[in-house]
């Protein structure tokens, strides 16, 4: 569990991390190295999730998907200093309690 958590969340930082940069890069005037740094970081990203031990692709980024809802709300927060509401948070919450049903339920 603690290696699936940790890859779930090298690949939320590697997904917004490297989208970041690209923005930057489009629109914000950043140098175009910037853009790809932040293609790099993405490929990265799609190679993380592979690491996961769970057979079923769907089910692995459908989870993924609860993990980056937190994550982009606190690189929001850290990085845009756009403090989440409670319903953001509210949310959140939400998509992680189905992320938690989708990976570790038993089947």
């Amino acid at each position: 569990m603690i290696k699936s958590a940790i890859l779930f969340i090298l690949a939320g930082l590697a997904e917004i991390g490297g989208g970041y940069l690209i923005w930057l890069w489009l629109r914000e005037g950043k140098h175009f190295v910037v853009g790809v740094t932040g293609g790099i970081i993405l490929v990265l990203y799609g190679i993380i999730p592979t690491l996961q031990d769970y057979p079923a692709f769907g089910r692995v980024y459908a989870a993924y998907g609860g993990i980056f809802v937190v994550l982009s709300l606190l690189w929001g927060w850290g990085i845009d200093k756009k403090k989440p509401d409670r319903y953001d948070w509210i949310g959140a919450l939400i998509a992680l309690a189905g992320a938690a049903i989708i990976i570790w339920m038993p089947r």
